[in-house]
């Protein structure tokens, strides 16, 4: 079995123009499935609030949600780096705040790092986070932590002047010691000068095929929901469909009788279900002859030992 990627390898990849594979995953198997397919990084999203938990946006979700979800994905996961975003509240208090929650975040789902957005303003957080041992993917570009502030799910970073404060988010990360950064509906030039100005790997969702790897929505590329069709997630399979049309068959065949048949069934000794019947007669039969029955039940319990 090979061995957990770790932050080193991320970066090594990216030195060697490797692209990074990430996917997201909430559940035990999910996170099983994805590391069986060979992905290098698996994020237990905040997302999940959205397409797990049924929220309208992440900001509901907790950290307890998170160390659920994390446990989970940690259990199904044996090569993969297993990072989990910090949710919103968590750490918008201060560096203290994150330390406290980042810390409980990796001691109890055993994962390999945490994300968490911002640039400039959450370069200091990110720096007492690494000096204390916690590596730190950053998050820039649309923060969908911030949604209320940006104006909702929107490209960022499209006029100059918001270029330049997206290159010097990412710098700022990178100096604070961030091992890699997410850079969400990002303008594809954009995002090829940014992969160009820092070091570290970054991670594009939504920000065009020069970043030094992608990550998408588990449920974006299987194709679960018909109502959540992001323009930057392609549908590699249509599961969702698939899923809904099995159900729909297994309710169809319950109500016509089709199911379960006799390959789905189990059947005991044609002996012992006689006794049973004498032993629980209906209410107008005599229990006179339950004495006897339970002699013979034991009679045949005895002919079956070895």
């Amino acid at each position: 079995m090979a061995r957990p990627v770790t932050i080193l390898d991320l970066q090594k990849m990216r030195d060697e123009g490797r692209p990074i594979t990430m996917v997201t995953a909430y559940d035990y198997p999910t996170a099983k499935m994805a590391d069986e397919a060979g992905v290098d990084l698996i994020l237990v999203g905040d997302t999940l609030g959205m397409v797990v938990l049924g929220y309208d946006s992440t900001l509901p979700v907790t950290v307890e949600d998170m160390i659920h979800h994390g446990r989970a994905v940690v259990r199904g996961a044996k090569h993969a780096h297993v990072v989990i975003d910090m949710p919103f509240g968590s750490y918008q208090g201060g560096w203290r705040q994150a330390m406290k929650n980042a810390t409980r975040i990796m001691k109890e789902t055993g994962a390999g790092s945490v994300k968490l957005e911002g640039g400039q303003r959450s370069a200091e957080t990110v720096r007492h986070l690494v000096e204390a041992g916690i590596p730190v993917m950053g998050h820039i570009g649309l923060t969908p932590q911030s949604v209320n502030q940006t104006g909702g799910f929107k490209v960022q970073g499209k006029t100059p002047r918001d270029a330049v404060h997206l290159i010097n988010d990412a710098k700022a990360l990178a100096d604070a010691g961030a091992y890699a950064i997410v850079l969400e509906l990002v303008p594809t030039a954009l995002t090829h000068m940014i992969t160009a100005r820092v070091k570290v790997p970054t991670i594009g969702i939504g920000a065009g095929p020069f970043a030094s790897g992608q990550v998408q929505v588990w449920h974006d590329i299987l194709g679960m929901y018909d109502d959540l069709n992001p323009k930057h997630a392609r549908k590699f399979a249509n599961a969702g469909e698939a899923i809904r049309g099995a159900v729909r068959e297994y309710v169809e065949q319950v109500r016509a009788g089709q199911f379960p048949t006799a390959a789905e069934s189990f059947y005991m000794d044609e002996r012992a279900l006689e006794l049973i019947r004498r032993m629980t007669p209906s209410a107008d039969q005599d229990m006179s002859e339950a004495a006897q029955v339970l002699a013979e039940l034991e009679e045949i319990r005895a002919d079956s030992q070895p």
